[in-house]
């Protein structure tokens, strides 16, 4: 059995003072995979990211699962801790239990038991989760401007003067678009072809 590290993140009192964070954390122990929880009071602070690492590497934790805040705000954040310790970053899951939860709801005890609940989803989905690889592909800077008209022209020359390669198209034999139907342009009343 894969083995599942839990941090519950009080936020000060943003969560603690809704959520009974000790509780998600003791209940967090009785998951299937669960070796190691528990609570801090900032868990994206530093103090918090090294109480992460240090339970890695002392409990032999192979996925991790933060309930705190939103995942946008501190995701990257934690991906980063666990990965500075050599633990693929994707095997990590974060709950949302200050928006989606604390700030929600009044009542402790409802809003504890969601906590738990949101915790233990997250749990069972990392189990499930593969170790992943970022990779990159290699692109050629080039543009296609299709219309050849005063946009296309504009923004073809656009392109080209920022050094990149730039391929226009149109359907006409000629460039231009609807500005060769006009007479004269504004403001210097030029003629347009």
């Amino acid at each position: 059995m894969k083995r599942v590290g839990v941090f519950v993140c009080d936020c000060g009192t943003n969560i603690a003072a809704v959520v009974d964070t000790e509780r998600v954390a003791r209940e967090a122990t009785e998951m299937p995979g669960v070796v190691f929880a528990t609570t801090y009071k900032y868990m994206c602070s530093d103090p918090g990211q090294d109480l992460i690492k240090k339970a890695i590497r002392e409990h032999n934790l192979q996925q991790v699962v933060v309930a705190s805040c939103s995942p946008r705000m501190h995701e990257n954040t934690f991906r980063k801790a666990i990965a500075d310790v050599g633990l693929n970053p994707y095997l990590f899951e974060m709950v949302n239990i200050r928006e989606q939860d604390s700030w929600v709801h009044a009542d402790k005890e409802q809003a504890t038991r969601k906590a738990s609940d949101l915790v233990r989803m997250a749990v069972f989905k990392v189990l499930k989760n593969k170790p992943l690889q970022t990779g990159t592909i290699p692109i050629t800077k080039r543009a296609l401007v299709v219309g050849a008209g005063i946009a296309g022209m504009q923004s073809a020359l656009d392109i080209a003067e920022a050094g990149y390669e730039v391929v226009l198209v149109d359907r006409e034999a000629t460039i231009g678009g609807r500005m060769v139907q006009l007479d004269k342009t504004f403001p210097t009343l030029d003629c347009s072809a």
